[in-house]
């Protein structure tokens, strides 16, 4: 990320207070670059376009942010949608994604869903036998069928986040490849449906090395190469592999980028890459880390045991990952003073806590940042992926406003993505039209 992007991001800051977007009564606000996240979808077309010639469906991977707007900017941006449920799926239609630019993945599957999407033309993955059976059923009674494949879990390990490594062992997720037996049947199955035409894996995610997830890749075209040997034909023309490339959570510089990550794949796997097999790609947080913010004002400023405490309204409804493996995923804090402005001041060890009621809720941990004062503003930086738009019901806090903003140097203009939620929409959420249903 270069220096003009952080230097939107302070102009962004300051226009917030001063247009009054954080305040008394918004005490917490979440901001999304849109120049960064068209930079983003742009280096995403180039990055794959150098490497190969065969067409390539880049997919967003709607849960790092079910947000309609964000979904609509990408679809504007030549990206396509990801779901993994009928509620994503209802957003990226929404949006006006179209539904030949739309993958449905998930590891439960009702028989309704898959209906719909072969009924709607919706490209699928079969996570499991069981599923196949299901399509098999449904493909006998279609005129038409969308893009139908098999997910597959190569098994080739963890990275350092358990809860997010989709390739283990044992992992939920697709065929497990290297289980007795499981790779013939993977092979029969494309074998006895000549309408199986893609393979799918996601061997990636946060905390998992470029090496490993090349890896995965590495099996599954192989797998391709095999299917395609014993059915005498291409019958499996694309492979979709995934997205979970890392993102650098330590500063603003972005890697691993996307050009390095298909370089890679063009060096590692080059015939994935010599034009006989289209692509799909399902990234979401490597899209889309880097432009968000999430602005708190500190309510107060205290001391305990010595250690300097900013009590914010950020907390675990909106960093719920951060505040429950901090080891995993930390944040980085930026300081600014009560006008919007980068703070100054020697720095001194610090806890930024948010405002639920349990002690680990803190957004940080012993940081040293300049001294924060009440009415000062923190912000939590690299959160436009499953930060502000996940959101964490603690306390019945409720969710915040999120704004996309654009800056022309100094000046800021701010484009509502989602309104703040309401008392009485939170009373609502909660039954509270049904409040004597249980009298």
């Amino acid at each position: 990320m270069s220096t003009e992007h952080a230097e939107r991001r302070n102009h962004a800051v300051r226009a917030a207070v001063e247009q009054g977007l954080l305040g008394e009564e918004e005490p917490v606000v979440a901001l999304l670059d849109i120049d960064g996240i068209r930079e983003s979808a742009a280096a995403l077309r180039e990055a794959f376009a150098s490497v190969t010639d065969a067409p390539v469906l880049h997919a967003f991977a709607v849960k790092a942010a079910p947000l309609v707007p964000v979904l609509a900017l990408l679809n504007a941006e030549g990206i396509g949608a990801e779901v993994a449920s009928p509620g994503e799926l209802a957003l990226a239609r929404a949006a006006g994604v179209p539904l030949e630019r739309t993958v449905l993945d998930s590891p439960a599957k009702t028989p309704g869903e898959l209906r719909d999407a072969i009924g709607l033309g919706i490209a699928l993955n079969a996570d499991n036998p069981q599923e196949l059976t299901r399509i098999d059923e449904l493909a006998g009674g279609a005129d038409r069928l969308p893009p139908l494949g098999i997910r597959v879990n190569p098994q080739t390990g963890a990275g350092s986040i358990g809860a997010l490594s989709t390739a283990t062992a044992t992992s939920k997720f697709g065929v497990a490849l290297r289980d007795p037996g499981a790779r013939a049947a993977v092979v029969r199955m494309y074998r006895d449906r000549p309408w199986l035409t893609r393979l799918h894996l996601h061997s990636g995610s946060q905390g998992v090395a470029l090496t490993r997830m090349i890896e995965g890749v590495r099996e599954v075209y192989a797998l391709a190469e095999e299917i395609n040997s014993a059915v005498g034909r291409r019958q499996v023309d694309t492979i979709d592999i995934g997205g979970g490339l890392p993102v650098n959570f330590s500063s603003d510089e972005v890697r691993p980028t996307f050009a390095e990550y298909a370089a890679l794949l063009k060096r590692e796997v080059p015939g994935l890459m010599d034009g006989r097999y289209g692509l799909v790609t399902e990234y979401g947080r490597a899209l889309l880390a880097k432009h968000g913010t999430i602005l708190a004002r500190v309510e107060y400023a205290k001391t305990a045991g010595g250690r300097r405490i900013a009590v914010t309204h950020a907390g675990v409804q909106v960093a719920t990952r951060t505040v429950y493996d901090p080891a995993s995923w930390p944040l980085r804090i930026a300081a600014y003073d009560a006008t919007g402005r980068p703070r100054d001041g020697a720095p001194v060890v610090q806890d930024i806590a948010g405002p639920a009621c349990f002690a680990g809720d803190l957004l940080a941990e012993g940081r040293e940042l300049p001294p924060l004062d009440q009415g000062d503003v923190v912000a939590a930086l690299d959160t436009g992926a499953y930060y502000f738009s996940n959101h964490y019901g603690y306390n019945t806090l409720p969710r915040p406003a999120v704004h996309g903003f654009t800056a022309d140097g100094e000046q800021v203009a701010f484009r509502l993505v989602r309104a703040a939620q309401t008392t009485a929409e939170l009373v609502t959420e909660a039954g509270g039209d049904l409040a004597d249903a249980l009298l």
